[in-house]
């Protein structure tokens, strides 16, 4: 089942105060870039961010975005939005932004 995309534009709005966020259609899903740093995605309509050391003291459930992924971490309190951003910001901290070309 693809993301709808009243679900991204939500998921969109929900993520706009921390500012830089692109969101890229990708397969009938989305990517989700933090200041040029892909963090997740948005699959099935469910918001997905990348399972890394910084953010695993979140307590989040592992789910699979698509067969034959590695597991990554889903959040559930999508209304929440400074829990998100805490999210967020914890797991692009170990991440690095893609490289220009």
């Amino acid at each position: 089942m693809a993301t709808s995309k009243e679900f991204r534009d939500y998921v969109v709005e929900q993520l706009s105060d921390l500012g830089n966020i692109t969101c890229r259609p990708m397969m009938g899903e989305y990517l989700l870039y933090y200041k040029d740093i892909l963090f997740g995605g948005i699959y099935d309509e469910r918001v997905l961010v990348k399972n890394v050391p910084s953010n695993q003291c979140f307590d989040m459930s592992l789910e699979i975005p698509y067969t034959g992924a590695k597991p990554m971490y889903m959040i559930d309190e999508i209304e929440n939005k400074e829990y998100i951003y805490q999210i967020i910001l914890a797991t692009c901290k170990s991440l690095k932004p893609k490289e220009k070309k």
